[in-house]
């Protein structure tokens, strides 16, 4: 049973002063869902997370929170109205108050403040710690106490913006997972920020992919990392590459690889030239197969074993091999193409019936992220 529509941004337009940053955004959050702004530095997913919060104004479009009016051109609710909650990147802990006090700051006129509080740091595992000051707990402590502040005054919504980037790498996976379980386990729905592919991929329900101030895809990761709707969000998403082809039907293309056939029909015109997503799963060891590879490169991942191959036309890719057989650099191993997804576009300025095949037709990319 879906949820209620709780954030819904139309049109949104936002910027700094007069310079606009975000252009034509449109997306929307369930109750109770988690959704992220992912992109490089100076997309925009900061200063679009700024807007729902209130701190930058709205030069077109709105931002609407359970059905009401926050933000619209010449009309902003002031933060403190919002119901929404605020994670920020350096904690913005108060040093002078103890962690139960830091934790009540926005519950002063609540009549069980002590017991909200007891359950807040229950909840995020900092039980019996409530008289320490942020300076005598870790890191990760201390983004556990800005986070139960942020849900003491049960917010509609919670705003985290890179709550994680100040973390080891190991730490912000764990806390990334914990953050997720508190947030479902309460039934609050939140918009992370962050760079992060993993870290967005964790947390989300759905994510935004942002490029230069517009939203290329609002969907599910799975989604993004299967059907991405644009070339950037394929580039932007995962490990990959493009490879040349000409489509010789709705469902199949024509490749240095052999004939790929996805699981859907485009509507190109047969014989145009396109470009195929690849992901390293997508490419198998296949002992017996007439195609064959040359091992050219190879990095041990424990369970996997990422191989840098060559084709015979020169081309490279990549693909991902359980570590159980240990292939060696230098030898020649059978591949297949298992693409289930198979994911094209059409390559600008192309004209059906025109060869795309070049000698050295595979086009390399690596995530921006």
């Amino acid at each position: 049973m879906s949820q209620p529509l709780l954030l819904n941004l139309r049109e949104l337009a936002c910027g700094y002063g007069e310079q606009r940053i975000v252009q034509n955004l449109n997306l929307h959050l369930n109750a109770g869902d988690i959704g992220c702004l992912l992109g490089s530095s100076g997309c925009g997913k900061t200063t679009t997370l700024r807007a729902i919060a209130g701190f930058e104004p709205v030069h077109e479009g709105e931002i609407q929170l359970g059905g009401e009016v926050i933000s619209r051109a010449g009309f902003t609710l002031a933060p403190e109205k919002r119901r929404i909650g605020m994670v920020f990147q350096d904690y913005a802990l108060f040093p002078h108050l103890t962690v139960a006090e830091n934790i009540a700051f926005g519950i002063g006129k609540h009549p069980q403040q002590r017991q909200v509080v007891e359950e807040m740091l229950e909840l995020v595992k900092l039980g019996g710690l409530g008289k320490r000051y942020p300076h005598e707990l870790s890191g990760g402590q201390q983004q556990r106490v800005a986070l139960a502040r942020a849900l003491a005054p049960e917010p509609q919504l919670l705003l985290l913006d890179e709550p994680f980037s100040n973390l080891d790498v190991e730490l912000r996976r764990r806390l990334s997972h914990e953050v997720r379980d508190i947030l479902k386990s309460r039934g609050t729905s939140a918009i992370l920020v962050t760079h992060d592919q993993e870290e967005a991929f964790a947390v989300s329900d759905h994510v935004g992919v942002f490029k230069e101030g517009r939203l290329e895809q609002w969907d599910t990761p799975y989604n993004l990392y299967h059907e991405p709707l644009t070339p950037f969000v394929a580039s932007f998403i995962g490990q990959g590459y493009f490879i040349r082809g000409q489509l010789t039907s709705p469902e199949s293309v024509r490749t240095e690889l052999g004939e790929l056939r996805g699981n859907r029909a485009y509507t190109l015109t047969p014989g145009s030239a396109v470009d195929v997503l690849l992901r390293p799963d997508d490419i198998i060891h296949a002992p017996h197969s007439e195609l064959k590879a040359l091992i050219v490169g190879k990095s041990f991942l424990g369970a996997a074993t990422l191989y840098r191959l060559q084709l015979p036309t020169g081309s490279q890719l990549e693909a991902i091999f359980p570590s159980h057989n240990d292939h060696q650099v230098g030898a020649e191993v059978g591949i297949e193409v298992a693409a289930d997804h198979l994911v094209v576009f059409a390559v600008p300025g192309s004209v059906a019936a025109q060869l795309p095949v070049p000698e050295n037709g595979v086009r390399r990319y690596s995530s921006t992220v």
